[in-house]
């Protein structure tokens, strides 16, 4: 499984590591997850549907954060991917916590996938 981050992502990423140190192993964990099971798995995570694009566009909801203690996969951190199956591929697109941000950034997934 190769990964690949949006300039986008990157920016998302340094914003909440400054507030969330813990965040790169955290980060790291996913990867381990996504290896085993890159689709979607409810309620942990799922398909982003009525995009309009044929890439398989998946949103995970429940991530753990060694910095939020106690709160276990109820982080509120959100991460939204894209998943290629044949080249076995997974590229980050955003990543934000859900007291931030209502909703994933749809304008930045059909920007970049089309």
């Amino acid at each position: 499984m190769t990964y690949d981050e949006l300039h986008e992502f990157k920016k998302d990423f340094k914003k909440l590591f400054k507030k969330y140190r813990t965040l790169k192993d955290d980060l790291e964990v996913v990867r381990k997850v996504l290896v085993v099971k890159p689709d979607a798995s409810p309620p942990f995570s799922f398909r982003i549907d009525n995009l309009g694009l044929e890439t398989c566009i998946i949103k995970v909801r429940k991530i753990a954060c060694k910095a939020l203690k106690g709160r276990g996969v109820n982080s509120g951190l959100r991460l939204v991917y894209a998943y290629f199956d044949e080249e076995q591929q997974i590229i980050f697109i955003e990543l934000y916590h859900k007291s931030d941000k209502e909703n994933e950034d749809r304008q930045r997934i059909i920007q970049n996938f089309k």
